[in-house]
């Protein structure tokens, strides 16, 4: 059985990885039964991910209450913001953005969805006693969900397994919710007793492993995010030198060092200045559109605004660099984005810029895919542009990649089962 909080209609890059692992568990004879809730209140909605969900599974719903549905009769733009984790600005909070990150740090531990734990466990305790069920696995963010684990691991004779798709009290935001001593002792207790209780702890990348390694004895594995196999795509490139960025674009990992190389070529290139157009597919904070009409490239966005995943899919094959953004901070090294490894099938090369010795750094070494630059090498950035614009204007602008076969959504499935 797994346990999640995001299933279709939720978007956003929080239900794919359960979904694929769903949709090809059944080619190793496992079959899975999802637990999601009924009326989540998602921030992002994708209909089409609904024809993701093979016809074959079992998927239980039961109701949950969403005090974010409380909050936004307050402040419906501020609720959807942070729960959606674009989180303003220290200097641009209002009262009401700060008494809701308080709220939220310190009266919903873990986090928001912690109502939804005692009734949860209550119903799947009976059902898993009645289908024997004989493992189990939680999938957070929202760490709550691992909460239900905690108990029924405690109730039940049942192998659990605690999959984080991010880390738990080092993941960027964290510090930012206004915690008080309290709320940080309770969060670091809540996550040792998870890691220390799950049979099996899954991780997204190699840093979060290291991270847990310290914290635990149990086992503990890392199974990255993936692709899925876009065969039947066959879309043209765009006649424009397109730089894309897929996927929300967070106030705090706005590239500034990019908008002034941009700003530089565009003055020093009357064709390149021509040719050049910013496409952004997904929720964009207003200080990363404030810094580029600062630097003067407003008239170079397309702002598409969310996009179905088909669209997004559609919209890396055509574009001629892909943007990879992350906060320049310690925390963020453990980050892997799912889009990347949609990135990586798409052969458009990948612009990553980030904090130095991430693991989105490695891969992209690994993989010959892209090019990783700190949020200062402004000249290096700048030259490699500039050669991606040469290779563009002579159409040889693609990638050669080495090794993504092992990020296939079918072989990541097939690590899991040997978990399993």
């Amino acid at each position: 059985m797994i346990i999640t909080y995001y299933w279709p209609p939720a978007g956003g890059p929080g239900v794919q990885r359960w979904l694929k692992f769903v949709k090809y568990l059944p080619h190793f004879n496992v079959d899975p039964i999802v637990y999601c809730p009924e009326n989540a209140n998602y921030p992002i909605i994708d209909p089409s991910m609904i024809n993701e969900v093979p016809q074959s599974v079992t998927v239980l719903k039961q109701p949950i209450r969403e005090p974010f549905k409380l909050a936004g009769k307050i402040s419906e733009s501020s609720t959807k913001q942070i729960s959606s984790g674009l989180i303003p600005k220290k200097e641009k909070q209002g009262i009401v953005d700060k008494l809701l990150l308080f709220a939220r740090g310190n009266f919903f531990i873990p986090d928001a969805r912690k109502n939804w734990i005692k009734p949860s466990t209550k119903f799947l305790k009976q059902f898993i006693d009645e289908h024997k069920i004989d493992t189990i696995i939680t999938t957070g963010p929202p760490h709550s969900l691992h909460l239900i684990g905690l108990q029924l691991k405690q109730q039940l004779q049942i192998n659990w397994i605690a999959d984080f798709r991010d880390p738990w009290t080092t993941i960027g935001y964290h510090k930012e919710l206004k915690l008080t001593k309290f709320a940080k002792l309770k969060h670091a207790n809540l996550e040792r007793k998870v890691l220390n209780s799950a049979d099996q702890v899954v991780v997204t990348t190699r840093l979060t492993k290291k991270e847990f390694k310290s914290k635990t004895n149990q086992p503990v594995e890392v199974i990255t995010n993936g692709y899925d196999y876009q065969s039947n795509f066959i879309i043209p490139k765009d006649t424009k030198f397109t730089i894309a960025h897929i996927g929300s674009l967070l106030t705090e990992r706005n590239p500034k060092v990019l908008w002034q190389v941009l700003k530089d070529l565009v003055d020093d290139n009357t064709q390149f200045a021509q040719d050049l157009k910013l496409k952004f597919l997904g929720v964009v904070s207003d200080d990363v559109l404030e810094s580029i009409n600062q630097a003067g490239l407003s008239d170079y966005v397309d702002n598409h605004g969310y996009q179905h995943h088909d669209k997004a899919i559609k919209e890396q094959l055509s574009s001629q660099l892909l943007l990879l953004l992350e906060i320049d901070s310690e925390e963020s090294k453990a980050i892997l984005p799912g889009k990347m490894f949609e990135y990586l099938i798409s052969g458009t090369p990948i612009i990553a810029i980030g904090p130095k010795g991430s693991d989105v750094e490695v891969i992209l070494k690994q993989t010959n895919t892209g090019y990783y630059f700190s949020h200062n090498d402004r000249e290096a950035l700048k030259n490699r542009i500039l050669d991606c614009y040469k290779r563009y204007q002579n159409e040889e602008l693609k990638t050669h990649p080495i090794g993504i076969e092992a990020y296939s959504r079918k072989a990541l499935t097939e690590k899991l089962v040997k978990l399993l």
